[in-house]
């Protein structure tokens, strides 16, 4: 507990804070465990559903909350903080519960869709939320540092650890997780309420016609989005570079992902064991360094951490797609884990002091699905890379996409210098 208080501040250890963190860990432990070691095995061997069922439950689930998460951040605006998250809570956990009772290849799919869906306002709301705890205090970094960690925790976690709970039937697995859904909805209510969030999260005043979404009926919700498009255009003054820099930042990952596992089995010869063994190292020391990387970004700013993380990525990406020597392949690994604990909670920071006044969860969400984009299209670029030009070309595309974002990122850093202080 010691050690915690001297890495966190307790001013960011707040109820609000500690409830987010809560819900962001359980929702991605759930939703690893299911995307990752459950849904794959249990929708092939147990309901013998095909391929095809399979992927399409997949990809809805990442299109649901995509597609999602701007309307999500323009809800918070209009109907609270709290409710909105109840929201996609209660969603998630009736999606599970389908998945749950279901043996139909419909209702499979239709869950996966509604877990993208329900999951879509996770994001946002906790980006607006630390947005708002750390305003006074100035420790966007250190708190980014904090929720990556019980996001990355989680998604990692969950596929492990309910692997220890599955022995012949699945049903139990779900009901577990349908469990942990309902953990995190009692959580969720101890959130600030739409009144009450303006004290505690020092959320600015808006005006009533802003906050009363239906009034009008489909006119008035018309009305408000577009005041909505009105005020962002009148207030967000960003660079253009900021937009296809959203994207390549995920597009670069999403290039790895599905090949990744293929590349070390087939390429460099790696035991299942020793590829865990890589994963464990890689992902354990970018987790170590987000909280003091976030720390140092609160102190002296995102521009020089975003310029090594992308530089450093870029190399060790570059040298691993052409290397088979394995102490080498250990080394960027860990190259590869130091350049992302600058990059993950920085980058997020830096967006953060962009965020127009009025709007802000309505930008978030913009933002979100710009950036998450990029993990869509990835995926296909890479296969059709592999195929066609062979296994280290998704990996040295990676690295000139860190490149690019190297260069792109300069050219962010002087706009936004040039941009008067609000």
């Amino acid at each position: 507990m010691e050690i915690t208080t001297k890495l966190v501040s307790k001013k960011l250890l707040t109820p609000t804070f500690i409830c987010l963190w809560i819900i962001m860990f359980l929702v991605e432990f759930v939703k690893g465990a299911l995307i990752v070691s459950i849904l794959p095995v249990y929708m092939g061997d147990v309901l013998k559903l095909s391929a095809f069922a399979i992927g399409l439950s997949f990809s809805l689930q990442y299109i649901g909350d995509n597609v999602f998460r701007s309307p999500a951040g323009w809800l918070i605006e209009r109907v609270g903080f709290r409710l909105t998250m109840m929201i996609g809570l209660l969603i998630t956990f009736l999606a599970v519960f389908i998945i749950t009772v279901a043996d139909k290849m419909g209702l499979i799919v239709l869950g996966c869709a509604l877990i993208g869906v329900g999951t879509a306002p996770l994001w946002p709301c906790v980006l607006m939320g630390i947005s708002a705890v750390t305003r006074e205090n100035n420790n966007f970094g250190t708190a980014m540092g904090v929720i990556q960690i019980s996001s990355l925790g989680g998604t990692g976690l969950g596929p492990v650890i309910i692997n220890f709970f599955v022995d012949g039937s699945y049903r139990p697995v779900f009901w577990f997780l349908l469990g942990l859904m309902g953990i995190v909805v009692i959580v969720s209510i101890f959130l600030p309420g739409k009144g009450k969030a303006k004290q505690e999260l020092n959320s600015p005043e808006t005006s009533p016609e802003e906050h009363s979404l239906w009034e009008g009926g489909i006119r008035g919700v018309l009305n408000n989005v577009r005041q909505s498009i009105r005020t962002i255009r009148e207030n967000l003054h960003v660079s253009r570079l900021l937009f296809p820099a959203l994207f390549l930042q995920t597009f670069a990952i999403g290039l790895l992902t599905p090949v990744i596992t293929l590349f070390v089995r087939t390429e460099l010869n790696l035991s299942p064991e020793a590829f865990s063994a890589l994963l464990v190292t890689g992902g354990g020391i970018t987790v170590i360094g987000l909280i003091p990387i976030g720390r140092l970004v609160d102190r002296f700013g995102t521009k020089w951490f975003l310029h090594v993380g992308f530089a450093l990525a870029a190399v060790a990406i570059g040298v691993f797609a052409v290397t088979r020597s394995i102490p080498m392949v250990w080394f960027l690994v860990i190259l590869i884990g130091i350049s992302y604990a600058c990059i993950l909670p920085t980058w997020d920071t830096m967006i953060s002091h962009m965020l127009p006044e009025g709007e802000k969860g309505t930008v978030w969400g913009l933002f979100l699905t710009v950036q998450g984009s990029g993990m869509a299209v990835g995926p296909i670029v890479s296969g059709k890379m592999w195929d066609m030009l062979g296994p280290s070309a998704p990996f040295m595309a990676s690295a000139i996409v860190m490149g690019i974002l190297f260069f792109v990122h300069i050219l962010i850093s002087r706009h936004k210098s040039s941009l008067p202080r609000a």
